[in-house]
């Protein structure tokens, strides 16, 4: 390995030690391919150096790193990988009522799992522009989403696990679903048909309350990830106490997916607008103890991203507030920084535009 000045980093190096700041928080690990992104906001963040790897170390993987390199399509082709398999599994599912743990788990240790370790995964993800109207796509992305707060939260290995399934098979029980009714945006459904939606989480613990491999956990994550806190949720209006920790966290990734995903109906929201919702709701419907690391961590992956501003000005990241502020504080060049918590007429337009 060499060590590097953060200025003579360029795109494709590979880096050989995580990068740590001083609150402790991992801001970039082992084997990351850095990008312009990456690079960008380790300077924001005035880390000096990094250790990349050497040609040695690369030359011994080469048709591995030559992936690396451009890990945006290399993501891609996994997370399209992942997902002709989680088809499958809705599909079966939907055939036979019954779902397959046994493929489900594969899926999770061969691919998932690896791809929650990758450090620009939000990133990547928001960039996925297809219309994703298929339960199994949102599915996938709650699992992946479920897993990175997992690991945020500094969870056992087989928690992080246990929540990226939960994750996965969260709205299975909508494969018991008429598709005319999840083709409908929540607010046009007849109060009988919301009713019938509400039903999806009793219908999906149903589907697997008697799989004896699936932890109790997981089971009450597919079962409660719609309740809240103070009781404003469904199916049962659970509160704090009877709502079990893995679905309070996969309640934080369901919404962070809902916000940022273009959904027929639903227009793409920046990743900004679901960080407000979740600090917003983080002392009243959702859990503190999920929200705090989930924003603290969060924030630190947007330093030094570029966005478009609601009056078309065009700025950079550069930190957010010490107390759980909403928004970011924008540099619009050296003389002008924008403060979004303050200015409330200003919003985030566009985020990394291309």
């Amino acid at each position: 390995m060499k060590k590097l000045s953060v200025t003579k980093l360029q795109p494709g190096m590979i880096l050989a030690r995580s990068i740590i700041n001083d609150k402790m928080i991992v801001v970039l690990s082992e084997n990351t391919p850095l990008t312009k992104a990456h690079i960008t906001r380790l300077s924001f963040l005035d880390i000096p150096e990094a250790f990349v790897k050497d040609e040695y170390e690369l030359s011994s993987n080469y048709l591995n790193v030559e992936a690396m390199l451009n890990r945006s399509n290399a993501f891609v082709a996994e997370y399209e990988e992942i997902l002709s398999t989680a088809r499958e599994i809705f599909y079966a599912s939907t055939k036979t009522a019954d779902v397959p743990i046994q493929k489900v788990d594969a899926m999770v240790d061969a691919s998932i799992i690896p791809i929650v370790q990758n450090s620009g995964v939000l990133d990547y993800l928001y960039e996925l522009n297809h219309l994703a109207t298929d339960v199994y796509q949102h599915c996938v992305r709650v699992s992946i989403l479920s897993g990175v707060l997992g690991k945020w939260m500094e969870l056992r290995k087989d928690q992080i696990k246990d929540l990226i399934i939960a994750g996965f098979l969260h709205d299975i029980g909508k494969t018991e679903l008429d598709q005319k009714i999840l083709d409908k945006r929540l607010e046009n459904m007849t109060p009988e048909e919301y009713d019938l939606y509400m039903q999806h989480t009793i219908q999906g613990h149903h589907l697997i309350a008697g799989k004896e491999d699936l932890a109790d956990g997981i089971k009450l994550a597919v079962l409660q990830h719609h309740e809240r806190m103070d009781g404003s949720g469904f199916p049962f209006n659970a509160q704090a106490a009877d709502i079990h920790a893995y679905a309070r966290i996969v309640a934080i990734a369901d919404i962070y997916d809902n916000i940022t995903t273009e959904r027929e109906g639903y227009r793409k929201e920046t990743p900004f607008t679901a960080i407000a919702k979740i600090t917003k709701d983080m002392f009243t419907s959702l859990d503190p103890a999920a929200c705090v690391p989930f924003l603290t961590n969060v924030q630190q992956v947007f330093i030094g991203s570029t966005v478009i501003l609601s009056d078309r000005r065009r700025g950079r990241i550069i930190q957010y507030p010490a107390d759980f502020a909403a928004m970011p504080l924008i540099e619009i060049d050296p003389e002008t920084i924008v403060d979004l918590n303050r200015e409330k007429d200003l919003s985030i337009l566009e985020y990394n535009p291309k």
